[in-house]
């Protein structure tokens, strides 16, 4: 069953927890190598290195006037190119029956970003067909250029089934989804990360601009696995320092909890 939602600004938010698993060999390393190095001060802290049991959320939104989001589409299948390191199948479709959305209903699908764990289930079992198939799929128009530039599996899993069914679409920085619902470009992690803000950015869904705990603790603590650290981390920090200023909500993707208040 989907985690506990909340409603912010009159937006329905809804976390839908695709997968719960550690990551895979094919990638895993000593936590402290994975965020800031072995000697970063943040190792000091009691519990910072426990180990990392990684959940998988994407998000639902649901604005005022009826508009229906969904912010990634998760693992996917058994064959999905998250298989190597992630625990597939992911149980998405699961989780929106379970709180009353039908693929059809879904009318915007933002990606965060190109990543395998937050894209590979866009497409229905055909890999062909779009798994939502009357959205249109919202990525920044960087994220788009950097993954064609790349030999990235999720090209021919993802990217060209979705522009050859027509409902990719490539925007840069700010695009509104409705008045409650905005994206907004949080680059670092990739090139073309993006976030999604309700309410005037009292709440963020932020993909993977914050992976781990530690990060709140010290968002200096970089993750090996960003494309850029000094980007990832001054988009951390102006993120947290904005939220923590409001009061506001971050939503995490690989947090146990998914909703952190600052």
């Amino acid at each position: 069953m989907p985690h506990q939602g909340l409603v912010m600004a009159g937006v329905e938010v809804i976390p839908l927890c695709d997968a719960v698993g550690p990551m895979g060999d094919q990638i895993a390393l000593p936590l402290r190598e994975m965020f800031g190095g072995p000697d970063h001060p943040v190792w000091t802290r009691p519990g910072a290195a426990d180990p990392w049991v990684l959940h998988f959320h994407c998000y639902l939104l649901r604005a005022p006037d009826g508009r229906t989001v969904l912010v990634d589409t998760g693992l996917g299948g058994p064959d999905s190119p998250a298989a190597g390191w992630a625990p597939v199948p992911g149980r998405l479709a699961a989780e929106l029956a379970a709180a009353g959305v039908r693929p059809e209903q879904v009318d915007t699908v933002v990606l965060t970003h190109l990543h395998s764990d937050h894209a590979s289930g866009s497409l229905a079992a055909d890999g062909a067909t779009p798994a939502f198939p009357n959205a249109r799929y919202l990525v920044q128009r960087t994220e788009l250029d950097w993954l064609e530039a790349s030999d990235s599996p999720l090209l021919d899993a993802v990217v060209r089934p979705l522009r050859a069914a027509g409902c990719l679409d490539a925007r840069p920085g700010e695009v509104t989804l409705a008045p409650e619902i905005k994206v907004f470009a949080t680059p670092g992690h990739t090139p073309g990360h993006q976030s999604v803000a309700v309410g005037g950015r009292q709440l963020v869904v932020a993909g993977d601009v914050v992976l781990h705990p530690v990060q709140l603790a010290d968002p200096t603590a970089g993750y090996v696995y960003d494309h850029s650290r000094e980007a990832a981390t001054r988009t951390r920090q102006r993120l947290l320092a904005e939220l923590t200023a409001r009061h506001g909500i971050l939503a995490t993707a690989h947090f146990a909890d998914p909703f952190t208040q600052l």
